[in-house]
């Protein structure tokens, strides 16, 4: 009877330990698929800025954004097919929203609302990725994030002197 009750004890606080264990793997999947999902928003908004930007630095920035994050795209999606992760393969639904809005927009008015947008993405962006670089269970997702954390706040920065420099 003994060896019964330390099993049975042994199990039990086995089990106390397992949903804290398995709300981590929970907060990392969901880093992934925010992650995935704003990558893609990026290259296709970033698309979007080079052709309707009227600034030559909206545009080239918009190409930043092309370049830098389907590298990441790439790489995140590479994690995901080892770990049998499934993964966003679009922008989500408010994202659809903004970049139709967008899309009707050019010149001036375009460069405005983008950069606006970029600002506010990417403060969102780092706080993700500084979360997940830090609080990440995953070693595969917080080394990503640990990598990528650097570009973010450098795209970051490079969006909020965008939008001081432009026209008031």
């Amino acid at each position: 009877m003994k060896s019964f009750s330390v099993v049975a004890g042994a199990a039990a606080l086995a089990f106390t330990f397992v949903p804290a264990f398995a709300d981590a793997p929970a907060a990392d999947k969901t880093f992934a698929n925010k992650a995935a999902a704003g990558g893609l928003a990026e290259v296709q908004l970033g698309q979007l800025a080079a052709q309707n930007a009227a600034s030559a630095n909206v545009k080239a920035f918009g190409q930043r954004m092309v370049t830098d994050h389907s590298k990441a795209n790439d790489e995140l999606m590479a994690i995901a097919k080892k770990q049998n992760l499934v993964l966003p393969t679009a922008p989500d639904a408010a994202t659809r929203e903004m970049m139709t809005s967008l899309q009707g927009q050019k010149g001036g008015a375009f460069d405005q609302a983008y950069v606006q947008h970029m600002v506010a993405d990417h403060r969102k962006d780092v706080e993700d990725f500084q979360h997940e670089a830090t609080q990440g269970k995953d070693p595969a997702l917080k080394n990503f994030a640990q990598k990528y954390l650097p570009v973010l706040k450098q795209h970051l920065s490079l969006a909020e002197s965008l939008q001081q420099n432009q026209p008031k």
